[in-house]
């Protein structure tokens, strides 16, 4: 536990570092990759680039700085940098590398204000952060490691079949090579990537599992990302994954991971509804192809945007769960409809995901509402659910990057 004057101490500088936060978090990632560069391999240097990991760090510690005496408010950002890390692979020895770094920056960007006793209450805060990050972490690799198909680390899985879902997304289905059976992950839940690229090293990616749990393989659905100039480049990966893996080739994977899934505390009759726009449409797929096998009766009502019929992927097999169930619901927006896209043929609503289509089409008073997608859509949607006086208990979503960015929409 904390003593009462590093509870003190972080209480009075944190207006101080939540004004410097991606300051002390840019000078962070320099100092760490300089003097330990073998950690550089867990970070995707595409978000170094576009500086979301520097915000998306500066969130956690002003969240953790913020909530110094109530660290129980922190229970779900821990939960998603340990299921985070654990698909990497971090480990406990990790941790000092990064306490060590974090320091040091904190030291540069505040100066002479970086007192002894200031570095002191700050190292103390970061250790016990650290020993809850750790044990949770090693909870979750013990339940990894045990469970019936489950492993922890990596594992060789064989690519059975690449399938087109649409102009700029393919799935992959991905069988073990051992045979030995697979885990049931959780709707919602990611795999890790382990790819050697042959020409650029990079980090592990995630990807959303777009099926059910259950099958004898895994799914993945992967967009390839098109870069619009010099220096915003196409996908690495993706485009690996789209121009050079074949049937038969060999991947590795990491366990599934992620909280964004149905969790406790949601009763067999809530309503859900599922929000999902371009390639965010993937672990809500996986989740609304669960809840129509577990819980037919329960209301699902699925929202899926896209810019167009050519973009527009798992139609049928949304449509499909549709047609065989009177309380699954499919919507579909364009938001820049191509020729050939008719309203009432391959979309319903030509136009955005509005506040008005959400207070009159869903259940506004007891629904819960999962999201995801571009930043764009995902800001939308949360700003019009808060308009709307949805709960934030009733609101669930996944993004990459500082959950401000989201929240801090209801107010623009």
């Amino acid at each position: 536990m904390l003593t009462e004057k590093t509870i003190a101490t972080i209480k009075e500088i944190t207006p101080v570092v939540a004004e410097n936060a991606e300051t002390v978090t840019r000078c962070f990632y320099e100092k760490m990759f300089e003097g330990n560069p073998e950690v550089k391999a867990f970070f995707n240097q595409a978000h170094q680039h576009s500086g979301g990991q520097q915000r998306a760090l500066a969130g956690a510690i002003c969240a953790y700085f913020s909530n110094i005496d109530n660290l129980a408010a922190l229970g779900p950002a821990v939960e998603l940098i340990a299921q985070k890390h654990c698909s990497l692979g971090v480990e406990s020895e990790h941790y000092p590398i990064v306490g060590k770094h974090l320091l040091a920056a904190i030291k540069e960007v505040m100066g002479d204000g970086a007192t002894d006793e200031i570095i002191e209450s700050v190292a103390e805060a970061y250790g016990v952060l650290a020993d809850v990050c750790i044990n949770r972490e090693k909870e979750i690799y013990d339940e990894m490691s045990s469970a019936p198909g489950g492993w922890k680390g990596r594992r060789k899985f064989v690519v059975e079949r690449i399938v087109n879902e649409c102009d700029v997304i393919k799935s992959f289905y991905l069988r073990p090579e051992d045979s030995d059976g697979l885990p049931n992950f959780k709707p919602g839940q990611y795999i890790t990537l382990f790819i050697e690229h042959p020409a650029t090293p990079t980090s592990p990616r995630n990807y959303s599992l777009s099926d059910v749990p259950g099958n004898d393989y895994f799914r993945i659905s992967v967009k390839k990302e098109i870069g619009e100039s010099a220096e915003s480049p196409d996908g690495l990966i993706s485009s690996y994954l789209h121009d050079s893996v074949s049937q038969g080739d060999i991947l590795e994977l990491g366990p599934p991971c992620g909280e964004f899934t149905l969790g406790a505390g949601i009763s067999g009759n809530t309503p859900v509804v599922l929000l999902g726009g371009g390639i965010g449409v993937t672990p809500l797929l996986s989740i609304a192809k669960s809840l129509a096998e577990s819980n037919p009766e329960r209301a699902v009502q699925f929202v899926q945007a896209a810019r167009n019929g050519k973009v527009h992927a798992f139609a049928n097999e949304l449509h499909d769960l549709a047609a065989g169930n009177d309380h699954f619901s499919v919507s579909t927006f364009y938001d820049q409809p191509a020729e050939g896209d008719v309203v009432g043929q391959n979309h319903d609503v030509a136009g955005t995901v509005s506040a008005s289509y959400l207070r009159q089409s869903t259940d506004i008073e007891n629904a819960i509402y999962f999201f995801c997608g571009p930043k764009p859509f995902m800001q939308s949607i949360y700003r019009s659910l808060k308009q709307l006086g949805v709960d934030e208990s009733r609101i669930r979503f996944e993004f990459f990057g500082p959950r401000q960015e989201i929240v801090n929409s209801e107010n623009e």
